[in-house]
């Protein structure tokens, strides 16, 4: 379960990218989040694995509480969260299965991961993901061989073989063309709800949130605006969350802090 308490987020610059967020969830929902470039989406998602770190507020994930943890205690649990970005982030020179073998690193002991060596556990784990996302006959391409939308499903293949107790997924079709988008959405969630893990998604494309989430979060000005069924969407609860008098906020910040 994921407990997240008035989250806060004031960047050096002085630029309050999260002014209170209280949101929970529990194992497998598919949850979208969405809101304006600005609106503090993904800070959100860095602040849930540690990547920023909060001004004030609490961040637990099963009862283990993220905000406290210090520089050694959140590598090892990032262990425990998957991340899918909207650039892969593949080493573009290695084959597909090389790249998802990366998400047993955090299982890997000592000279294995040194070495990049994997054993045959691993490799099954890697397998199997590449086939949840049916890229298995893809497994010894190079990934700079493969589509954008391949690439993606590699990021997803790649998240899952960790064994996370969480998915966080910014921007995951935001660099694909709607029917790409559409494929790499499916197969998300679908894979997310196979193997039983929340899933929090970031996307712009709220037709797609809709079709595909079980929950939908929209964020206005760093403040949760709407938190509920895609059904109990309407244009009124669209309009909180995209209304045009809101200040848009740089799209990059110095280092991580990324308001986007």
């Amino acid at each position: 379960m994921l407990e997240v308490q008035d989250l806060r987020v004031v960047f050096p610059n002085g630029v309050e990218a999260l002014k209170s967020i209280s949101i929970s969830a529990t194992k497998s929902e598919v949850i979208a989040i969405i809101g304006r470039s600005g609106a503090g989406k993904s800070t959100l998602l860095r602040a849930i694995n540690g990547l920023q770190r909060p001004t004030s507020g609490t961040i637990k994930l099963d009862g283990e509480e993220i905000t406290r943890m210090n520089d050694t205690q959140l590598r090892l649990a990032r262990r425990y969260m998957g991340f899918i970005w909207q650039e892969y982030n593949l080493v573009e020179r290695l084959p597909a299965i090389t790249n998802v073998l990366t998400g047993r690193l955090g299982y890997n002991m000592g000279w294995q991961s040194w070495l990049g060596y994997f054993d045959k556990s691993h490799r099954e784990i890697a397998l199997q993901n590449l086939e949840r996302v049916g890229l298995l006959h893809r497994a010894n391409n190079r990934s700079d061989k493969l589509s954008g939308g391949e690439k993606q499903r590699v990021a997803i293949a790649r998240a899952i073989s960790q064994e996370p107790k969480i998915i966080l997924a910014d921007e995951p079709v935001a660099s694909l063309d709607p029917e790409l988008s559409v494929q790499v959405m499916e197969d998300l969630a679908r894979v997310a709800r196979e193997i039983g893990v929340l899933t929090l998604i970031n996307i712009h494309q709220v037709e797609l949130a809709r079709r595909f989430c079980d929950r939908i979060i929209g964020i206005a000005q760093g403040k949760v605006e709407f938190d509920g069924s895609p059904d109990e969407m309407d244009d009124d609860v669209l309009d909180r969350i995209y209304r045009f008098d809101q200040p848009v906020k740089a799209k990059h910040e110095p280092a991580i802090a990324d308001v986007v």
